[in-house]
């Protein structure tokens, strides 16, 4: 109890902190006086009147240092982590109007029980880690305001109109969370307990709202709009919000937000499972990690197709910040990246088929691992091949350019779309046969259901290929479209798939309960690698897209003229990424342990059952 009071002791000078900081750095901007003449928008070439500053000019833009330090360094060490948190911040609330919700619907009391005891710590997670966001978010601030004075000056005059309204949904979002979470036992009664997740509900509206107006910077700084030649804001608020980046950053941040607070929590109930003293806390905090781990998926497999939708936005905005990011500077960043969220699927599918060993019966599955494993590798193959490669004078040469003949035909885009979608729809497959491991079909047209669904993926697997041969014979800029009929095939297949095995699932036999906490230790293992892998990419990711900039605060508009203005090499970028990902983590673990006290491990079912079967080759009777 002494913890949380000091938490909201915290959060509320956090919160001074915070508010104080806006309205000082950005009260001076708001007496600008409205220029006369009319001038045209930069990106909807739209009339308007001039009503800011101009973008600074090289020499007016002053930059401090502190001694010999590297002052940008200093600023992507503390915008990252605030980065991290806020996503953080942004997730656990979303988690528990989520499991509150599922906790009302179900009709299973142990259930509730638990959905509900689950929702409530990571509440006490979310509060404590807002105070800390916050005054992150004040440290940066400052360090801003200090080192960047120009940019600061000429970024608070031109978004002047939102700073009230971003301050004020961001005083609302945190109260919202301090009544969510105090409220909790006072709203216990099932009346009250539809009231207190619509608090929830609220509470979640105004963090995504946050979010939006967070990203108008960072979108404005890649393509700004809103504005004329000379960068003067011409006084349509919309415009100035909705730059060419807007809508694709949103989706491609929010599910970011998502994915990387899920995987703490999947650290965390991997720690747990591995320091648990009792069967009971191993069983309730493995439930915990495969519950994640489907939220966190969830938020993972459109995001290959929001990443594509984010870069075509780039392209089409400016080929030149296009190719620097996929084809120039940026590629090889690109292809740790794909090895990574290809590593993140080959270990979610592992897990998966670990995780059968809670199930009994699950061994008649187990022989089509084999065919499956052999898909995503193939197709991980072709997803992680770059289509350039980095070589000598000599060697571009004697090469005749910096495609290879043969593999760089495997690193275009319309290829990559088509392995990435057939890894998304191998995953899938693996879901529906974990879904049917513990459960034999009772329906008569099990037979014709099992053809119509393997039919379905055949189909799938075959558009999505031939979409990829296809596009080699198209151009570059007209190549990148062919995403989006690849993901809606893909996307239709799966749900397809899952709305027929589904009905196939009715009144099926039951083979026993899941026994929770049996699942082997390596599979848990590689549940903790996962964790790291998803903010890890996250960061680099961030990296990649601020450095589509180069040498521009905001893209040809406000140039970065500092003496340590570069673009950092692949392997600078990576221990900048890997030291804010380890501090993000060692202050997450710490808020664990301040909240761990009271904190119990509820399953509300009898999981004491016999000890799971080994997986082996076994004839299948269920395809």
């Amino acid at each position: 109890m002494n913890i949380i009071r000091s938490n909201e002791k915290l959060t509320s000078l956090a919160l001074v902190l915070a508010v104080v900081a806006l309205f000082g750095l950005f009260s001076p901007a708001l007496d600008l006086p409205a220029c006369a003449e009319e001038s045209t928008d930069l990106y909807f070439n739209t009339p308007g009147t001039p009503q800011g500053p101009a973008a600074p000019a090289p020499h007016e833009t002053a930059y401090p240092r502190i001694g010999s330090s590297d002052s940008r360094l200093l600023v992507w060490f503390v915008t990252q982590l605030h980065t991290y948190f806020g996503g953080f911040v942004l997730a656990l609330p979303l988690f528990c109007a989520l499991l509150e919700f599922l906790g009302l619907i179900t009709k299973k009391p142990a259930w509730a029980l638990r959905y509900d005891g689950l929702a409530r710590d990571l509440a006490k997670v979310a509060l404590l880690a807002l105070s800390v966001t916050a005054f992150i978010g004040s440290l940066m601030l400052t360090i801003f305001i200090t080192l960047y004075p120009s940019f600061m000056k000429y970024m608070g005059g031109t978004f002047k109109s939102f700073m009230p309204f971003y301050a004020a949904v961001f005083v609302g979002e945190s109260l919202l969370l301090i009544v969510y979470y105090y409220s909790w036992n006072r709203m216990a009664d099932r009346g009250r307990k539809w009231i207190h997740a619509a608090i929830g509900i609220l509470t979640n509206i105004v963090g995504t709202a946050l979010l939006l107006l967070a990203n108008s910077w960072s979108a404005f700084m890649m393509a700004p709009a809103g504005v004329d030649a000379q960068g003067r804001f011409l006084g349509n608020v919309w415009h100035l919000l909705h730059s060419a980046f807007w809508n694709p950053l949103n989706v491609h941040r929010f599910l970011a937000d998502i994915m990387s607070g899920g995987a703490v929590v999947l650290a965390y109930a991997c720690y747990r499972f591995f320091t648990a003293k009792t069967n009971e806390e191993r069983a309730y905090f493995d439930w915990v990690g495969y519950v994640f781990l489907f939220v966190t998926v969830c938020a993972l497999l459109p995001m290959p197709i929001a990443g594509y939708w984010l870069m075509r936005s780039v392209f089409v905005f400016r080929q030149t910040m296009g190719v620097t990011m996929m084809g120039g500077l940026l590629t090889w960043l690109f292809v740790i990246q794909a090895m990574l969220i290809g590593v993140l699927f080959l270990g979610i599918n592992y897990y998966m088929w670990q995780g059968m060993a809670r199930l009994k019966g699950a061994e008649r599955y187990q022989p089509y691992y084999q065919f499956v494993l052999g898909g995503l590798t193939l197709a991980l193959f072709i997803w992680l091949t770059p289509h350039t490669l980095m070589m000598s004078g000599s060697e571009v040469k004697a090469m005749g350019g910096a495609q290879h003949p043969v593999i760089g035909n495997y690193g275009v885009m319309s290829a990559k779309n088509g392995a990435i979608n057939v890894i998304l729809l191998f995953t899938a497959l693996s879901f529906l046969y974990y879904r049917r491991a513990s459960r034999t079909m009772t329906v008569s047209w099990v037979r014709t259901g099992n053809i119509a669904i393997a039919v379905l993926f055949a189909i799938g697997m075959l558009n999505v290929i031939g979409l990829s041969v296809y596009g080699y014979y198209l151009p570059a800029k007209i190549r990148v479209g062919l995403s989006a009929p690849q993901a809606f095939t893909t996307f239709t297949v799966i749900a397809v798939s899952l709305i027929i095995n589904r009905i196939m699932l009715t009144r099926a036999v039951v083979h026993g309960p899941v026994q929770w906490g049996k699942i082997p230790f390596r599979g848990m293992v590689v549940l903790f690698g996962l964790s790291a892998a998803f903010t890890w990419v996250m960061g680099l990711m961030g990296f990649i897209r601020s450095s589509g900039r180069l040498s521009w605060h905001v893209s040809e508009l406000m140039a970065d003229v500092s003496p340590w203005a570069f673009t950092p090499d692949l392997a600078f970028a990576a221990k900048m990424v890997t030291l804010n990902m380890v501090v993000f983590w060692g202050a997450v673990l710490v808020l664990f342990w301040m909240c761990q006290r009271g904190q119990q491990s509820v399953m509300g079912e009898e999981f004491h059952d016999a000890e799971a079967p080994i997986l082996s080759p076994v004839p299948s009777q269920e395809t």
